[in-house]
Formats: structure tokens, sequence, C-alpha cells
């Protein structure tokens, strides 16, 4: 019987088979605009969101300019993503918190970005995994699902329970790297509703296999 370091190990080949460029997709240049995008990322799509940032950051191209923005111009540029009203009263309090409290950076401590509005442990260890390559291994959407199917974790486990797992599974080297990949695994090939699961190398491990 395969024990779970060794599963884990197969899963971690066979995400490098896959995926072995994985990396963030969401439209940036610079470190404020990744963290407007991962906020506005919550309950939508990054394809969503990058459908609006490149409006957003080439009308407003500073944080200045984001801040004397009209909150309903703001509004009306979100509109196509969900909640988008709440999303651009977040925008503007992110963009105030960091010209009046951290200097106009993108502070690098996980407990000074949760202060910034919208931001939570999730987008926290995002934005430091990708600005600052501190190793952390923040749970989305489809990190949660591929880790139940696979049994990583338990069926009611919270993201911060499951995320408390992999960290103990996966080497903290890997961490960011493991992030990238399960995301692209559940967005391309272990989808929600049509998973590949005749094609996949690992099923075994599933405990949502096809039969």
């Amino acid at each position: 019987m395969k024990t779970m370091k060794t599963n884990v190990q197969l899963l971690l080949d066979y995400l490098d088979e896959l995926f072995p460029s994985a990396r963030c997709e969401l439209f940036y240049s610079k470190d404020y605009e990744l963290v407007i995008a991962v906020m506005l990322s919550a309950q939508t799509t990054d394809k969503s969101v990058n459908a609006v940032t490149p409006v957003l950051f080439k009308k407003y191209p500073s944080l200045d300019a984001l801040n004397n923005a009209p909150l309903e111009d703001i509004e009306e540029i979100l509109k196509p993503i969900g909640l988008y009203k709440n999303k651009a009263k977040n925008l503007k309090g992110i963009v105030k918190s960091l010209i009046e409290d951290f200097n106009y950076q993108v502070p690098s401590d996980k407990d000074e970005l949760q202060k910034l509005p919208g931001v939570g442990n999730k987008t926290a260890g995002v934005i430091r995994a990708e600005i600052f390559q501190i190793p952390d291994l923040p749970v989305d959407t489809h990190i949660l699902r591929i880790s139940k199917r696979l049994n990583l974790a338990k069926k009611d486990d919270e993201p911060i329970d499951v995320e408390m797992k992999l960290k103990k599974l996966i080497p903290e080297d890997r961490w960011i790297k493991s992030h990238h990949q399960l995301i692209h695994f559940g967005r391309y090939f272990c989808t929600a509703r049509n998973p590949s699961c005749e094609k996949c190398k690992i099923s075994d491990m599933c405990s949502n296999k096809r039969k």
C-alpha cells in the first residue's frame, strides 16, 4: 500500500510533467497592481480580472491616480466582474492604505498585508510568494478541490486546514512552484465539472475518479 509521502511525490512528479513552467496568470507590471488583481480575483476567474485590469491601470497608471479616481468610475470599469461595488471600495481602501500607511510600498509582512481591505490569508500568501518569493502555499478553490479529491485533506477541511496539511507534506522549497502547478492542474486538467480522468496517471489516488 502506498504511503502518503509516496503519493505526494507521485503528484509532484506528475505536476512537473504536466505544468513545468506554471506561473501566476494575472496581468500586472507593478507590485501594487498584483495586490489589486489578486483581491479582484476573489470569487471570479483570472480571465475576467485580466479583462478589466489593463483598462483600469491604463486609465489610472499610478497609486495617486487611483486614489483620486472617482469611485463610480472604478465601479464602471470593474462592472464585468462579480461583487464589483464591494471590490471597488476595497480597491480604493488598498490604494489609500498603501499611500498613507506604507509609503507607497507593498509590505512583505503577512499581518501587515492583511490590514489592507479585501486582503485575507490566501491573498497575502499569493502576494508574498509572487512579489517577494517568500515560501507560501495559499489555497484557492482549485487547490482545495484537488487536495480533497486526492485524499490529501478531509472533505470538511477549510482552506487554512488544507494549507497547513500541504505545507507539512510538500517541501518548503517547492511551495511556490506547487501552488502554481496545483492551480493549473485544477484549472486545466482536473477541472470541477469535466476532469480528465481517462488521461490521469495518478487516478488511483483519487476519490472522485470516474468508474
